[in-house]
């Protein structure tokens, strides 16, 4: 396919997988039963974190934390007190634990009381063109309390070389309109323009196979190239190219 060509297919299928009933077997599912925008950015944040492995697996766990925190998160978060931590000791998802997952409850909470909550923190202005740093700051400032080193493996830096997809797919639903009814269009502060893709593999895999991306690891380098080609097909969203290449991979099976 030429330029034109491979942009018109992109399109068809991003428009086709970016609908509502492929919700069913997708994390973006958790934040999605709520209408608070807090309830919505703190569901998301923490099931996007834990989003690799089997989605229903992701799914289960989501529902889980939810349980745990009463199924109002926002109101958890600030008001829980530390004996309220302890039922968690018990969650686990692949190597996300409850150690974690208490230590991701208290800096939320502090996120929220002293830094003007997720959004404010992820929108300072750093790069026009990018959120690479904005996420590494991001990063510095979740781990500020007291935690153990371990945890930080649940949060990547593109600054030290990840692709960061979690965290990307997490930007990608709070920023991209909801006109669609799958992502939510709430934070205003950032730009669809602005947003990379959530690499994985098998976004990764189409993506080489229909030539918009030749390196072979899927790190913040892969990202790069990829957030190239596709800003050349749409400049002002072009994550919405994430729906296209994941459907084409995960429900077609191209490799």
């Amino acid at each position: 396919m030429n330029k034109k060509e491979l942009k018109e297919f992109l399109d068809f299928k991003a428009a086709h997988y970016e609908q509502p009933h492929f919700l069913v077997h997708d994390p973006i599912q958790i934040p999605h039963l709520f209408h608070k925008k807090e309830d919505i950015e703190i569901s998301g944040f923490l099931v996007a974190m834990i989003a690799w492995g089997n989605r229903l697996s992701i799914i289960k766990s989501g529902k889980r934390i939810l349980e745990l925190m009463g199924n109002d998160p926002f109101h958890f978060v600030m008001e829980h007190q530390e004996k309220d931590l302890s039922p968690f000791d018990s969650f686990i998802h692949r190597t996300f634990n409850g150690t974690d997952l208490r230590f991701f409850i208290r800096a939320l909470q502090s996120v929220y009381r002293n830094h003007g909550g997720l959004e404010n923190l992820f929108s300072k202005p750093l790069n026009s063109q990018r959120l690479d740093q904005n996420i590494h700051e991001f990063r510095n400032c979740f781990f500020q309390l007291e935690h153990e080193k371990r945890t930080e493996k649940h949060v990547a830096d593109p600054l030290k070389g990840s692709a960061a997809k979690r965290i990307n797919m997490f930007l990608r639903w709070m920023v991209r309109s909801d006109k669609r009814g799958v992502d939510f269009g709430l934070w205003k502060s950032i730009k669809p323009a602005q947003l990379s893709c959530p690499l994985d593999v098998h976004s990764g895999n189409v993506a080489r196979n229909l030539g918009l991306l030749k390196r072979n690891q899927n790190d913040q380098k892969a990202v790069l190239e990829l957030d190239t080609a596709l800003r050349q097909l749409d400049v002002l969203d072009p994550v919405k190219y994430d729906y296209a290449l994941f459907g084409l991979g995960v429900f077609e099976k191209i490799k």
